[in-house]
């Protein structure tokens, strides 16, 4: 930039940002403004050329910073950006773009700066900035609030009030990426902040009776996916008028003082990801989830989440609740379906949560929609690649589903949509099958997957909370989705038994269950039945009658003896100890859902039935142990019952027999034989403290997502870089 640069790199020696950052006061009319604004600007969105501008903007941030408190240039060029936006809506009506194209140059060089002032500076430091003027310098009082405040004030009216058009498209963005900026301070400190002066002006005075509408627009911006306007929109043909600084972009000369500057290159195309996105809506959806886990001040609630839990569908004619005065209204539909198809990005997913979680409008029109498999298929595809997303995103999507099978009428539409042809779905071909069971699909190999991998109970508790939810709704599962339930349990009743054995007898070797278990895969729950039947034989009988006496003190004991054969009590237990509770806990989960669905849909699921015989030797040996008694009574019951009936029918039955038997004896089952369980139901509650989660999570977001906007990593403090 200036006259004779063309690089990054030769930012810091710029004549004008030297005379912004010198040791003279520059008043606010000075001509000099005009100069310094009037460049063309590409804003760089590769990683190289943000790091490259951070690291000229902190030189000229460090003199500033040294000579503002004498010169207050900063405070002037804040003023001047604010005079050039009082008549930007009626410039952005008219066309005018040289009142636009100068107030958002001015924007971005404030944005820069204030991005490294806060980086490197306390708030009372960043405030006392505000404040210096060149009459006295150093001083502190009221001016300063106002013009932080009057700054914040003015980025907000900018987005809620200037009408986005091809030539406002930039300004909007980059007022959007100032408030990010402005709220930024988080991100250099490891505990969550509680009292900010950021958040004390967005919360209160002149900026709280835009809440409702920042929110509604910010909204509205990741709904409508404006993409950015082709290059040199806002910039304009060489022409003279008053001395007014244009350009001839058509020709690349600046007919200003600085040249015309684009980042990666003139003439340089956008990645094919950048050109599919809108830069507005990612930034804006960035700043809402901030916005919205911002925490409550001392005195009052979020204003921004309760916008977020309270807003209504425009169809929606009913009275808004005088309790909150930050309610609006906005269009479900266009909602819903931006929801559905930008699902592939964290922070679309973590905005569905608040919503479903939050706002019980929505989460109420989300339940009655007929296309329910619109937002349900983006949500498992998530959970399906579990292995390529971050477990922020898997644990959202997975939160999701929970909450969503809180209600019985999902659970039951669930099982009346039918898809065709789930190409994503690797492990098998699924021609035809039913969202229901293709969620129990899912669901199970996210729990097999976190098992073996990632080892998180969190995860799995959830995951089985969920099918149990849906349990008792079952209805016409996919033979295979009614075969992985079955199997699923099948492999942890086998787990269970070797870990069983070795907990006990730490020092034997059954080789041939140890080659079971370590040449089980992924896929691997179709063990040869003849070998686990021998070892379950072998081995539960004894086991569970051993543990029917005094369970949990055996296994004290047995903890304690595996102890003493490692040589310290201070030695961490092997894996296959500390995971017992873990196979139980998973083992009485899946249990209950069976039986759940024995108890309440059994006509319903042949398949499932089916599939429990095909499995009875296993599940037979379990009919003694303590934990598991109660439950397996009724499981117990259905084996006898259709295993009587299929031996009545003689030998060799094919696969249809079977299945027409069992559709004849679930019709001829005594129901009052089966013992009635409580019905199986969980309900997501947010952890206390929710902030300490959320608000790393979504600031993680935005140092990974944000458009045009570069930290330091060496800076963060907040999370970890791997935590995003």
């Amino acid at each position: 930039m200036g006259a004779n640069s063309s690089s990054i790199s030769e930012l810091p020696e710029n004549e004008y940002l030297k005379k912004l950052s010198g040791a003279e006061p520059i008043s606010e009319n000075d001509p000099f403004w005009n100069q310094l604004l009037s460049f063309s600007f590409t804003t760089p969105t590769n990683s190289a050329d943000l790091k490259l501008l951070e690291e000229a903007t902190i030189s000229v941030c460090k003199s500033l910073v040294e000579k503002n408190p004498r010169t207050g240039n900063l405070g002037s060029l804040i003023k001047v950006f604010l005079s050039r936006t009082k008549e930007l809506k009626i410039s952005a009506e008219c066309q005018n773009h040289l009142f636009i194209w100068q107030a958002h140059n001015a924007l971005f060089i404030i944005c820069c700066l204030l991005k490294v002032f806060i980086s490197q500076m306390s708030e009372e430091e960043l405030q006392l900035h505000f404040a210096y003027e060149d009459k006295a310098p150093g001083s502190y009082g009221t001016e300063c609030e106002d013009l932080i405040e009057e700054l914040l004030c003015c980025l907000i009216q900018l987005i809620v009030e200037v009408p986005l058009l091809d030539i406002t498209y930039s300004i909007s963005l980059e007022a959007v990426t100032t408030l990010i900026v402005f709220l930024s301070c988080q991100l250099f400190h490891k505990e969550i902040l509680r009292e900010s002066i950021i958040h004390k002006y967005l919360m209160h005075g002149r900026c709280l009776p835009y809440t409702s509408r920042l929110v509604k627009t910010l909204l509205y911006n990741f709904i409508r996916q404006e993409r950015s306007p082709p290059p040199g929109t806002h910039v304009f043909q060489q022409q003279t008028d008053g001395g007014g600084l244009l350009y001839g972009i058509a020709s690349g000369v600046a007919t200003g003082l600085w040249t015309v500057f684009t980042l990666g290159g003139v003439g340089s195309k956008a990645t094919p990801q950048l050109e599919q996105c809108s830069p507005l809506a990612n930034q804006s959806l960035l700043l809402l989830l901030v916005l919205a886990n911002l925490t409550d001040a001392p005195d009052t609630p979020n204003p921004y989440r309760q916008a977020i839990m309270s807003f209504k569908n425009t169809q929606d004619s009913t009275a808004f609740s005088s309790s909150n005065p930050h309610a609006f209204q906005i269009n479900f539909n266009s909602l819903y379906t931006a929801l559905c198809e930008q699902q592939k990005s964290d922070q679309a997913t973590l905005l569905l949560y608040m919503l479903l979680h939050q706002n019980g409008n929505v989460r109420t029109y989300v339940l009655a929609r007929t296309d329910i498999e619109n937002l349900v298929l983006p949500i498992l595809e998530i959970l399906y690649h579990v292995e390529e997303r971050n477990s922020h995103h898997v644990y959202m999507a997975l939160i999701i589903l929970l909450i969503l099978t809180e209600d019985d009428g999902f659970n039951r539409s669930i099982h009346e949509v039918i898809l065709k042809n789930i190409t994503w779905y690797a492990e098998r071909v699924l021609t035809e099958i039913s969202l229901g069971s293709l969620l129990i699909l899912v669901v199970i190999r996210t729990i097999q997957y976190n098992m073996t991998r990632t080892r998180d109970k969190y995860l799995h508790t959830n995951c089985l909370a969920a099918l149990a939810n849906m349990s008792a709704q079952f209805r016409s599962l996919h033979q295979y989705a009614a075969q992985r339930i079955i199997s699923y349990t099948c492999r942890h009743l086998r787990r269970y038994v070797y870990v069983l054995d070795k907990l006990y007898f730490p020092h034997s070797h059954c080789s041939t269950l140890q080659h079971c278990f370590s040449t089980l895969s992924d896929n691997g729950e179709e063990l040869l039945s003849l070998t686990c039947s021998h070892i379950l034989r072998s081995y539960a009988s004894s086991l569970f009658s051993l543990l029917s006496k005094k369970h949990n003190k055996v296994l004290e004991q047995a903890t304690q003896s595996l102890r003493g054969s490692l040589g310290s009590n201070d030695s961490p237990l092997p894996d296959y100890a500390q995971d017992l509770n873990v196979i139980e806990e998973v083992i009485r989960m899946m249990l209950e859902i069976i039986n759940s669905c024995l108890t309440n849909s059994l006509h319903h699921n042949p398949n499932l039935v089916y599939a429990l015989l095909y499995k009875r030797d296993l599940f037979e040996q379990f009919r003694t142990h303590p934990s598991f008694q109660d439950i397996m009574q009724n499981i117990d019951l259905v084996i006898s019952f259709f295993s009587s009936r299929l031996e009545q029918a003689g030998a060799e039955l094919s696969v249809e027999r079977v299945l027409e038997i069992i559709k004849q004896g679930a019709v001829a089952l005594p129901k009052d034989r089966l013992r009635k369980f409580p019905e199986l139901k969980f309900k997501y509650v947010e952890e206390e403290q929710p902030e300490e989660f959320f608000i790393p999570y979504v600031w993680s977001l935005v140092y990974n997502s944000a458009v045009a906007l570069y930290w330091n990593p060496h800076d963060i403090q907040l999370f970890t870089m791997d935590s995003g």
